[in-house]
């Protein structure tokens, strides 16, 4: 039974990748993405086990490059990637950028992915949201947001786990 579980929990990691590819058709390189939430859970910065390690792994090997907030893992982050967070002089950005808030990871991100449920990605401003992202998609591992309030605004949102997934209207 433990087997079992331990497949879902790997399967449900995967899964808001397979989302991201399949909404860029699998046109990911070159493209960046906003992640809010590197810690396994909010209030610690134990990034063990955590969803966002199988989404930025899968997301580099698909030649993307991600923009990360976290309020208390950042630290965690640089060692565990201490080369993806380097410059290598060769002009071209690292592969993991560590943003100082949430609204500078936004910078000109293709997409905003939500791995972990802190306090603060809970009511962001979904206006400098839009604003900052080079595209209005949101790929929500927390459900935090309603589906249907964002589609009203203009934003394609997938919620993963609730099967309420959202396009903007066009």
């Amino acid at each position: 039974m433990l087997e079992a579980v331990e497949a879902v929990n790997v399967r449900q990691k995967q899964k808001l990748f397979e989302r991201i590819s399949a909404h860029f058709g699998g046109a990911l390189k070159g493209r960046t993405f906003a992640l809010w939430g590197l810690a396994f859970k909010p209030d610690t910065d134990d990034m063990r086990e955590a969803p966002s390690r199988v989404v930025m792994e899968a997301l580099w090997a698909a030649g993307a490059r991600v923009q990360a907030y976290d309020p208390v893992a950042m630290d965690e982050a640089r060692r565990l990637y201490p080369t993806e967070t380097a410059a290598d002089g060769s002009g071209v950005a690292p592969k993991l950028g560590l943003a100082a808030k949430p609204s500078l990871a936004l910078e000109g991100a293709d997409a905003l992915v939500i791995i972990t449920e802190w306090k603060e990605f809970r009511s962001p401003d979904l206006d400098l949201v839009k604003a900052k992202l080079r595209t209005p998609v949101i790929f929500d591992g927390r459900n935090l947001y309603d589906p249907a309030a964002l589609a009203r605004q203009g934003f394609t949102y997938y919620a993963i786990g609730r099967g309420a997934s959202v396009r903007k209207p066009r």
